[in-house]
């Protein structure tokens, strides 16, 4: 495993990178923090959606949310990769397919995260914000948001963590992730498949591992954050 780790290990951290695309454990890292950033606004959006009171709005958007986690990832993907190009009657490359699948995925998913976020905070702050005369998108957005995204920083680092895992799947149409890095580098020793894949899974497991500890951390801050006031009113 050294050897393989001696020999190929930078095939598995960047690729080829300088001398070719980037790849390895740094895309699947790119792949991951893109498909986070470009879905959690649009995340937002539909899960204000979910708890809108127009009907048609909160249709629409529960919609969406069912249909994308009732379909695997790997559907997704081949969705993207073979009716994108028909829609929009050009070719996209592989990485661009894949970023796409991820987005609509993990959009989903942290949708109902925001959304439940939302509806976990008292209903006496949304009754409280109204009597002081906000209107009901200003309270969403001073008031009822703030809080409710803070508290949720937790459950959007472990959907996170799911995402760097999700991003595996990008090898099925040879996007140069982790996971195919992994897939060149057997296919050229042909006899060392276990030593391989236990290093893989090892790089995954400390990743993971190393982000699960974070989001541990970041609970932690955001309890004491929520008993200080607590214990500063009791104090006085």
């Amino acid at each position: 495993m050294l050897d393989i780790l001696r020999d190929y290990g930078l095939l598995l951290a960047v690729g080829q990178f300088p001398d070719g695309p980037i790849g390895g454990l740094a895309l699947t890292l790119i792949l991951a923090v893109t498909g986070l950033t470009v879905s959690f606004p649009l995340s937002v959006l539909i899960g204000v959606g979910r708890t809108s009171h127009h009907p048609a709005i909160a249709w629409t958007c529960t919609a969406f949310v069912t249909l994308v986690r009732a379909l695997p990832l790997l559907m997704l993907i081949f969705w993207a990769y073979f009716v994108v190009p028909l829609i929009i009657g050009r070719t996209v490359s592989a990485l661009t397919t894949v970023i796409c699948a991820l987005v609509v995925y993990e959009t989903a998913y942290l949708a109902e995260v925001v959304r439940a976020a939302i509806l976990a905070l008292p209903k006496g702050q949304t009754e409280a914000s109204r009597s002081l005369g906000l209107s009901a998108s200003q309270t969403l957005r001073d008031v009822i948001l703030p809080q409710a995204l803070f508290n949720a920083i937790p459950s959007i680092l472990n959907q996170f963590i799911s995402l760097v895992k999700n991003t595996s799947v990008a090898y099925i149409i040879s996007v140069s992730e982790l996971t195919y890095s992994a897939y060149q580098i057997n296919a050229q020793l042909m006899t060392k498949p276990l030593q391989v894949y236990l290093i893989l899974a090892a790089i995954y497991f400390i990743i993971c591992f190393s982000l699960s500890r974070l989001v541990r951390l970041v609970e932690k801050r955001i309890d004491a954050s929520r008993k200080a006031p607590v214990a500063a009113g009791s104090a006085a």
